[in-house]
């Protein structure tokens, strides 16, 4: 039994052996490809973020965009400024704040002007709208806003305006050139986004449960990121309070280098991932590009991307374990009951050579190598018994014969006893006579003179009387001889 069980268990090892390689194998390329799929996919929420922002910021362009062509076709009117300031404002709430300025001395009787509508900081309310003719502390012309379209003559976004370039709110601006019909640049069209407003629209859409969104800029400040000191912080690389991960100031560094990929960093207990990809916009037609060249992040906590994966995977194990089990079980009872005939010849076999011959394996059906070897055993064991039974049918005959021959034997020594004690009796009988016939010639020759007539004849008379009885007797045991004689030769 052990034996078989042995067998058994070599030859499940060696298929669970090949199952868990074939297992291995397989897990290690799935979960390869599924590592793969996990980043895939964070890289598709970056897209999704990236695409997020383009479109708020797309649609202050084109609310922008659509302006401008009205405040070029009436530059002579700077009172219709302020209308189109506040009516841009009011069409968007993305944006925080218009402003149209021109250049100094644009109009006669004003060193500058300017048409500044915004909104109440935290409120979307349209009648929270105010309007002003300066912005900060310092003229319009010192801002980086209105002096860097006038000298270059493009149109685009500007990198944020925080501390004291702003009104106490970072803000981005997406300015336009104003050309008269000449096509000389005259003044500036410039549309604030609240830096805070679009931070908060973009983290609503989480990338994933923990993760969030970050769009930084080409100076290394945030534009978008969950923690508000952060917005108002005006460099990414001022960490305070806190180790910061050389993966994730190197993921910064490439950020504002403008490439694109991945990095994973160690932040408190737990990995994270950063993706990354510059922010490009769009030239706008007959204008030169703007700065705007941004990079968008998603930072997301391993958990977030590779859990399920990695949950997954720990499944699978289990499945994996589970089923090696049931597998090992299984081809166990399959190997058993496809060894039970085997187990019967073995049995059978120890019988035959214990000596019994009784047991008969049963008939099968099997037309495979198993099946053909009970059939050739099961036709040997019709044979032995066929060859016991004629050896027993011999013995049997042979007993008989001893029998028989034990018994004639037994009568033979019965008859020889019997023989000889007749013998000794015939002998014994004659004895007296022959001694009777001895005396009485002993007598007639020692006294054949002496005795008389009468004695004589009383001499010859015992003589003859007993040499008849003796005669007799001889006649008895010849006949006797005769007959037994004659049984020894009908035996024979």
């Amino acid at each position: 039994m052990l034996k078989n069980y042995r067998v058994n268990v070599h030859i499940v090892c060696e298929a669970l052996l090949l199952l868990a390689v074939t297992l291995g194998v397989l897990a290690w390329f799935s979960h390869k490809a599924l590592h793969q799929e996990a980043l895939r996919s964070a890289e598709q929420m970056l897209e999704g973020t990236v695409q997020n922002i383009d479109n708020i910021l797309m649609s202050v362009e084109q609310s922008a965009g659509n302006m401008y062509f009205d405040v070029v076709e009436h530059l002579d009117n700077p009172d219709r400024m302020h209308t189109y300031s506040r009516e841009l404002v009011e069409s968007n709430p993305n944006i925080a704040g218009c402003a149209i300025v021109f250049k100094p001395g644009y109009y006669a009787g004003k060193d500058l002007f300017m048409a500044y509508v915004h909104r109440v900081s935290g409120t979307d309310d349209k009648l929270a709208l105010v309007t002003a003719e300066t912005f900060t502390n310092r003229p319009y012309t010192e801002q980086v806003w209105y002096a860097k379209p006038m000298k270059a003559g493009w149109a685009g976004w500007i990198d944020p305006l925080k501390g004291t370039d702003t009104e106490n709110e970072p803000l981005i601006t997406f300015c336009l050139p104003l050309k008269d019909r000449s096509g000389a640049r005259v003044g500036v069209l410039a549309v604030d986004v609240s830096i805070d407003r679009l931070s908060k629209i973009v983290l609503a859409a989480k990338p994933s449960e923990n993760g969030y969104c970050l769009l930084l800029a080409h100076n290394g400040s945030y534009i978008v990121h969950p923690d508000k000191e952060k917005l108002t912080n005006p460099m990414v690389f001022s960490h305070k309070g806190r180790n910061v991960d050389a993966s994730e100031t190197e993921a910064a560094k490439e950020m504002l280098a403008g490439k694109k990929g991945m990095k994973e960093f160690r932040r408190g207990d737990r990995d994270w991932f950063v993706f990354y990809k510059p922010l490009e916009r769009v030239g706008w037609e007959g204008w030169t590009k703007g700065v705007a060249e941004w990079s968008a992040g998603v930072v997301c906590p391993e958990d977030d991307i590779l859990g399920k994966n990695n949950t997954l995977l720990y499944q699978v194990v289990a499945i994996a374990i589970v089923g090696i089990l049931l597998f090992f079980l299984l081809c166990s009872w399959i190997i058993r009951m496809q060894l039970k005939p085997m187990k019967k010849l073995a049995e059978s076999a120890e019988h035959i050579a214990g000596g019994d011959f009784s047991e008969m394996l049963p008939p099968t059906d099997r037309l495979d190598e198993i099946g053909l070897l009970q059939k050739q055993f099961r036709k040997m064991q019709h044979s032995l018994r066929s060859r016991l039974t004629e050896l027993e049918d011999e013995t049997e005959r042979l007993h008989q014969q001893g029998d028989m021959l034990r018994t004639a034997y037994d009568k033979t020594l019965e008859n020889d006893v019997m023989k000889t004690s007749f013998q000794h009796y015939m002998t014994n009988q004659m004895s007296d006579p022959i001694q009777s016939i001895d005396n009485s010639v002993t007598t007639l020759c020692n006294n054949v003179h002496d005795s008389g007539k009468d004695e004589l004849d009383k001499q010859t008379d015992n003589i003859e009387q007993k040499s008849l009885a003796v005669l007799d007797l001889t006649s008895h045991l010849a006949h006797f001889t005769e007959v037994d004689t004659g049984k020894e030769a009908d035996h024979d």
